[in-house]
């Protein structure tokens, strides 16, 4: 579905981007002029590996699950997409097809730029490639840091630093618990376990522990983390 306008809670999702504040407002202001809004109801496909790509995307509400399925037609969630990031890039930059499955996950809005408006951005603004640039580092030390996490931290650790980073993209402070923050992205115990790269029987059995120490709650809707500093100190010290 689409619609022209992004809402302002929306466009304060996009301008207020690690990554896309770092940019000139000229460039800014050239990518948002080229720019339009797409919106998609839970689970629908926004866009299916193997396809060419024709635009770059950023999440503006909701989250965006890439994931692929294996030969075996098991699910593999890699990443949730949060709203003020870009991807899809990598496709336009080397002329491949796209590498993954992108879903929206709860009621999402994407920000897209046509490939043929990228690229001539690119031309006209010298300061994109840089930028383009530094967006890839980025990526390449999270990736570096996730695959290190994966061979050296225990599963208690790993699920203490994705609480962590879900908290910091998605949380909602509690109106009742000042310390309590409510994890807005819902996830399922499987969607969890496999962005850890373990089985759900494990990761129930952390997420337990972890409520029995009174550091989240397990909800219906999902998870409250009630002690951040000492999710912070397992993250820290669970080596």
């Amino acid at each position: 579905m689409d619609d022209p306008i992004l809402t302002i809670e929306e466009r304060e999702a996009i301008n207020s981007g690690r990554w896309f504040t770092s940019l000139s407002p000229s460039l800014r202001h050239d990518i948002l002029r080229c720019a339009y809004v797409k919106r998609y109801k839970d689970g629908t496909l926004i866009c299916a590996r193997g396809e060419p790509p024709e635009e770059w995307i950023a999440c503006a509400r909701g989250a965006v699950r890439v994931s692929s399925t294996s030969i075996s037609g098991k699910l593999i969630t890699l990443t949730y997409v949060e709203p003020g990031i870009w991807f899809g890039d990598v496709a336009i930059f080397d002329g491949d097809r796209r590498t993954h499955d992108a879903y929206a996950h709860g009621e999402t809005t994407i920000l897209c730029v046509s490939k043929a408006d990228f690229k001539k951005i690119l031309a006209t603004h010298a300061e994109f490639s840089e930028a383009m640039l530094r967006l890839h580092a980025r990526r390449i030390r999270q990736l570096y840091g996730l695959v290190e996490d994966l061979n050296t931290l225990p599963l208690r650790a790993r699920l203490a630093k994705q609480l962590l980073h879900l908290v910091r993209s998605y949380g909602v402070p509690s109106l009742s618990e000042a310390q309590e923050i409510r994890i807005g992205l819902q996830l399922a115990q499987e969607e969890l376990a496999q962005l850890l790269g373990a089985s759900r029987q494990r990761v129930n059995q952390e997420l337990k522990a972890m409520e029995r120490e009174d550091i989240i709650r397990i909800e219906p809707g999902g998870l409250v983390v009630r002690d951040r500093p000492t999710l912070l100190r397992i993250a820290e010290t669970d080596h």
